[in-house]
């Protein structure tokens, strides 16, 4: 019971990582918020953990809708002591197909939905007095870039940079600001991509998910499963000492 008494919103919590994390910080004692724009999922999921979890819709593009999730959990459970800023969207394609819509879309959710949603959280956190953690979801692809995903790979490259720089901000106020990069790992998002390279080269999408498979060190891609410990440490008071970090958690992927 690591998060015992502690109030985590998780953005993106729906399914894949976020749900496993939100599902996690709820069996170590935590009361969750599962923010996500798939109002429906975010409400199924809510109801499969339990009684102390609650679905919020959301939209990290709107700064009204990240208003009202800080002002839901707090109204709810009467704080916030840890953001996991999961929500993500992931564009891909031919790079000469990329268009600016495609662009800000990206950027709109992964970089500055995140940051306004990180900001709104840590503002109410100083208020609190009494310190947080926050979480921020990276990726291989902001450390070496992707050739199918450039824009993705930018805005992961940002969140890292963000990771940072907000890590060494609010940690005067006994706040960390910590992200995990994953690997390939087997959600819907990762799948569509799958999907659409299979697609593109004319192989099974099976093929794809095992060429991918076989360059990881590990010999497999990563569950969401994979990101709950790493998430329960940085969240808990295990956590204390890391500061403005960005872990792989990828089976060897990529060292830095």
């Amino acid at each position: 019971m690591k998060l015992s008494g502690k109030v985590a919103i998780i953005t993106g919590g729906a399914r894949g990582i976020g749900r496993a994390i939100a599902t996690r910080f709820a069996e170590e004692g935590a009361k969750v918020v599962i923010a996500d724009i798939m109002a429906d999922e975010a409400a199924e999921t809510a109801r499969a953990i339990g009684h102390d979890a609650i679905a919020v819709a959301f939209d990290a593009r709107s700064q009204d809708s990240i208003n009202h999730l800080v002002a839901t959990a707090v109204s709810r459970f009467g704080g916030i002591d840890i953001l996991v800023n999961n929500a993500a969207v992931l564009e891909a394609g031919a790079l000469l197909d990329h268009t600016p819509e495609m662009f800000d879309r990206v950027f709109g959710v992964n970089v500055k939905g995140l940051f306004f949603t990180l900001q709104a959280v840590a503002r109410r956190m100083i208020e609190q007095g009494r310190g947080g953690k926050i979480i921020n979801m990276a990726s291989q692809a902001g450390r070496r870039g992707e050739p199918g995903a450039p824009i993705y790979s930018a805005s992961k490259a940002a969140v890292i940079s963000l990771t940072q720089s907000t890590g060494l901000v609010l940690i005067k106020h006994r706040i960390n600001v910590n992200g995990i990069a994953p690997g390939p790992v087997d959600t819907d998002m990762n799948r569509a991509f799958a999907i659409r390279h299979a697609g593109a080269i004319g192989e099974s999408v099976e093929s794809v998910l095992a060429q991918i498979a076989s360059e990881v060190p590990a010999g497999r891609i990563g569950v969401p499963e994979d990101y709950c410990a790493p998430a329960v440490l940085l969240a808990s008071a295990d956590g204390d000492f890391v500061v403005a970090q960005t872990w792989n958690v990828d089976g060897g992927n990529w060292m830095s």
